[in-house]
């Protein structure tokens, strides 16, 4: 080996580093002069398009980079069918649809048969469709097929998995205001829509327990058929030989009636402000639409750079001057909505704190004002266009994206090359036509500006706007909820008195319950929950009529709850202290009211009523039901007409997510010092099992510091 020429090589290279550049190259003195090249046309794989006898249509994508094949069959009809009794029926449709199984095998069983192979057929609803998909090995494709296919065209939607989906949906409804981003998108819905349009409404207790097995029996009926049905297959395979699949297992499927599309109605809100109190939050969620477009106006193409650059990202203009300049917003965006099958919707949206929540929606107001004065410049529209483009190539850099895509358009009767021809229409964009639809559809006067927050922290009252609406949205109650509270007497009947009196005994007798002024006990919670039970030991003080002092030991530490007239908040140390919004703390001064002692003991008052009227069985018991109304408070007890003892109560209570159907199952009746008391109660809520109590010690008439039921002054913040 000769070293020398290998040595002086690497001299020639190394000095070659230290030459100056040729002229041409040296005379760039800015990135910007540096030529770059078109990028050249690009032309994704376009899968095949099939359409069988029956109608149904059916696209193949061959994709042989892994040995893996995904189907999904998108199928018309979707939650904007659904009866405005049933509203979440197309939801508990796609749900039960899988959990249910199929006439031969149980949804538990496909679990099985799917979890060896490491496949997936899945179900689901949505507004305009319901769909099923797979997913598995190239390998197993035929045996997943067989179930795919058979859950298409003959599901069980067996009653257990019903009553399990209509149990979850009830748990979401109970949750649905739990978050203010939630509540704020589903509100700003309506507003746009119109509460009553198919695309606004949401699910309640009531339309959920309307929906029976014969409604999903009837829906699969209805809408599954192969005219109504676009199925897209993607991954490892042969087209030919897996159209001859396909066509083996659905071409003599015969085809269903046409449904004719009903006519969907649009009824935006008024203009003007609309405000959602919510106390327990420090910032505020701000709304501002209107009724929106579809993607197929000719205007689409120019409100797509519009969206971009007044309100799309990090460098739109409204970013720009709200977050980065004036420091308001967490977040801040906004645009002119487009959807393919019905219009979107118009709307810019804000998250401040509360402090700064009006000046913030002023700001707003401003920079929609300035489109007119200021209109979209040559420099804006230039970023605004890169972006899009940019971004374009990610919406088909794979088969399987591609594929979507087509099935979409089939779906909503666009061209079939409506996508290809995106880059070229976002390039013809021009200032005057970004300008155009700018004023054409954005109008700050015909907005309608939601506002969800805590009033109490706003900079200014958000009146200073102008006119406000309250919007309620409190959780309408479960079916028999309003009858029970209705039922809440304001008169005694001579059985309803004599079944207190038989309560009275049986705890104890008058004179004794007439001496208890407060309860000190020491009792176990246990929270039922889909992860499991977690019990929590819990000390409370109650001291009759309207005072309330609770120490739970959580995961986090020990947590105080002060509840009285006068204030009702809880603490955790190193966490601070929290208020209790006005609805919870009425709520737990109306549980005090609700206790058999305080009841028992006041039983005779002229604020206390007792109603009995019928029976229903608890257990083996035919017990009878007394409505009781305790100082304004409602329970309804089922007493056991023998021994007096109140087997369970029914009442309205107040959880995270709203208000909800209680239910509490009284044991184990324990002596204490003369009294009766249940030392276990199981809770429910709306019908689900929600905690146990089970109390270990109960004291009567302790010594009660007043320093209990005070307020702690706050601490100041540590200095640095």
């Amino acid at each position: 080996m000769n070293f020398k020429r290998i040595a002086f090589s690497m001299i020639l290279m190394a000095a070659a580093m230290f030459m100056p550049l040729p002229r041409a190259a040296s005379q760039v003195t800015n990135w910007q002069q540096i030529p770059i090249p078109p990028l050249p046309a690009f032309h994704p794989q376009q899968p095949k398009r099939i359409e069988l006898s029956n109608g149904m249509v059916i696209f193949l994508q061959e994709d042989h980079e892994l040995p893996l094949i995904s189907g999904s069959a998108r199928i018309r009809g979707g939650s904007r069918d659904e009866p405005a009794g049933k509203v979440g029926l197309a939801d508990i449709f796609g749900e039960v649809w899988r959990t249910g199984g199929t006439r031969t095998q149980t949804g538990d069983q496909l679990d099985d048969f799917l979890e060896v192979r490491a496949a997936k057929v899945e179900t689901g609803g949505g507004p305009d469709s319901t769909a099923i998909t797979l997913s598995c090995l190239k390998g197993d494709f035929d045996d997943v097929f067989k179930v795919f296919a058979d859950l298409l065209r003959n599901p069980e939607f067996r009653a257990d998995k019903l009553d399990l989906a209509q149990k979850q949906a009830d748990d979401g409804i109970s949750r649905r205001n739990d978050e203010i981003g939630g509540i704020a998108a589903r509100e700003s819905t309506k507003l746009a829509y119109g509460p009553g349009n198919p695309y606004a409404r949401e699910p309640e207790y009531s339309t959920i327990a309307a929906i029976a097995r014969q409604d999903l029996l009837d829906w699969h009926q209805t809408y599954v058929h192969p005219n109504r049905i676009i199925l897209g297959i993607g991954g490892d395979f042969d087209a030919g030989t897996m159209e001859g699949k396909l066509r083996a297992a659905f071409e003599s499927w015969p085809k269903g009636a046409d449904i004719p599309k009903d006519e969907i109605q649009y009824q935006p809100a008024k203009p003007g402000y609309y405000l959602i109190p919510k106390e327990d939050v420090n910032q505020s969620s701000i709304h501002m639409v209107a009724l929106g477009t579809t993607r197929n106006n000719p205007d689409y193409y120019a409100i797509a750079v519009f969206n971009e650059a007044f309100g799309g990202g990090f460098s739109s203009r409204l970013f720009n001057d709200i977050r980065t300049k004036r420091g308001l917003a967490y977040h801040v965006s906004g645009g002119i909505g487009t959807n393919f099958g019905h219009p979107g919707i118009l709307q810019f949206t804000m998250g401040t704190k509360s402090q700064s929540t009006i000046e913030s929606i002023q700001a707003l107001d401003e920079d929609i004002d300035n489109l007119a004065k200021q209109p979209i410049a040559a420099d804006e529209i230039k970023q605004a266009k890169d972006a899009i483009l940019n971004a374009f190539i990610f919406r088909l850099d794979s088969p399987d994206k591609v594929l979507a895509e087509r099935v979409t358009y089939e779906f909503y009767g666009y061209p079939s090359d409506w996508l290809d021809k995106f880059p070229a229409e976002i390039q013809k964009v021009t200032a005057a036509d970004v300008n155009r639809v700018a004023a054409k559809y954005v109008h700050r006067d015909q907005l309608a500006v939601l506002v969800v927050g805590n009033t109490k922290e706003f900079d200014k009252p958000l009146l200073s706007l102008g006119a406000v609406k309250e919007i309620d949205i409190a959780i309408p109650p479960p079916p028999g909820a309003k009858q029970e509270e209705s039922a809440k007497p304001t008169a005694s009947n001579e059985e309803g008195k004599a079944l207190a009196a038989k309560v009275v005994a049986a705890m104890g007798g008058e004179a004794k319950l007439a001496m208890v002024k407060a309860v000190k006990s020491k009792l176990t919670i246990t929270q039922k929950t889909p992860q499991g039970d977690f019990p929590m030991q819990m000390e409370t003080v109650i001291v009759f009529p309207d005072r309330l002092h609770a120490e739970m030991q959580t995961p986090d530490g020990v947590m105080n709850i002060v509840v009285t007239p006068d204030v009702a908040f809880m603490a955790v140390p190193d966490q601070g202290m929290r208020d209790f919004p006005a609805s919870q703390k009425a709520e737990t001064l109306e549980q005090i009211k609700r206790d058999p002692i305080f009841i028992a003991s006041h039983w005779k008052d002229a604020n206390v009523f007792f109603r009995a009227d019928g029976t229903e069985k608890v257990g083996d018991t035919e017990a009878r039901i007394v409505d009781v109304n305790s100082a304004g408070a409602a329970i309804r007890w089922f007493v056991d007409p023998q021994n007096g003892h109140i087997l369970k109560e029914t009442y309205r209570t107040l959880s995270q997510g709203g208000p909800v159907q209680g239910e509490t199952d009284m044991d184990n009746w324990t002596p204490v010092n003369g009294l009766n008391i249940p030392f276990m109660r199981h809770n429910k809520q709306n019908g689900q099992d929600s905690s146990t109590a089970e109390f270990t010690t109960l004291e009567l008439n302790p010594v009660v510091d007043p320093k209990l039921f005070e307020k702690p002054a706050e601490k100041p913040a540590a200095q640095p």
